[in-house]
């Protein structure tokens, strides 16, 4: 039976707008200059690490010493709770609105941070938390300080719970980075807001592709750094904690 010749148009549109993708980023033009997609890769991966460094060090401590505790959990639920009800363009509109920071990087990196907190110290948290008490009891008994519970017990055995909420949470960053184009940020997202500024298709359609790739390759590039500090012993319990908390 001959094709229909709707499904033939379709089939015509789609093979030559993945020929028009693809021609896009191979273009030698494309991968130069401060428009090019190494600068703007760059840009993108700076804006990620920037809000990911300020999530992390406010996170990281607060997780940890509620965990060892065990104390707060009825809030660091909540929080987790709230903080994946704001959503994130409605803080990167509030945060480019004021004066004191407008447009630009600085307000899709603190509207980022604010999103990336209430996971990693969820996970942080549950993480420190679920460790076993007879092992934390044991090392007190042996002389050691809260802190040194902490960062030689507690925090390694607690590595693989930590380290899976730390990889989810950093490539929805570099995914969700793609929203800074939409305050005068740069990054990879210029090309999906510009493209659907100008309603060019393979633009946005290449930028996509581009954010896609990123998010991928930074994972990929987190689990092997996390396989690598993670403990032998406890490396099988990476498969059970492939989800944050």
């Amino acid at each position: 039976m001959a094709a229909h010749p709707v499904d033939q148009a379709k089939g015509g549109g789609l093979m030559e707008g993945i020929m028009n993708v693809w021609e896009w980023l191979t273009d030698p033009a494309h991968w130069q200059g401060p428009n090019g997609i190494p600068v703007r890769t760059l840009q993108h991966l700076y804006i990620s690490g920037a809000a990911m460094v300020i999530a992390i060090v406010l996170a990281f401590p607060v997780g940890m010493i509620i965990g060892h505790f065990k104390r707060f959990g009825g809030f660091v639920t909540n929080l987790g709770n709230v903080g994946r009800a704001i959503p994130t363009f409605a803080l990167l509109i509030i945060f480019a609105s004021t004066d004191l920071i407008g447009v630009g990087d600085l307000a899709a990196i603190l509207a980022l941070a604010i999103f990336a907190i209430p996971p990693l110290l969820t996970n942080t948290y549950v993480g420190v938390r679920d460790v076993d008490a007879n092992v934390s009891e044991g090392a007190k008994g042996m002389g050691m300080t809260d802190s040194q519970v902490i960062g030689r017990v507690e925090l390694p055995t607690a590595l693989p719970m930590i380290g899976a909420g730390l990889r989810t949470t950093t490539v929805q960053v570099v995914a969700t980075a793609t929203l800074a184009a939409l305050v005068g940020g740069g990054g990879l997202g210029r090309y999906v807001v510009d493209g659907f500024a100008l309603q060019d298709v393979t633009l946005m359609m290449s930028g996509v592709i581009l954010v896609s790739a990123l998010s991928v390759g930074v994972e990929a590039i987190l689990a092997l750094i996390q396989r690598y500090l993670t403990p032998r012993p406890l490396r099988s319990r990476e498969s059970g904690s492939a989800k944050p908390a």
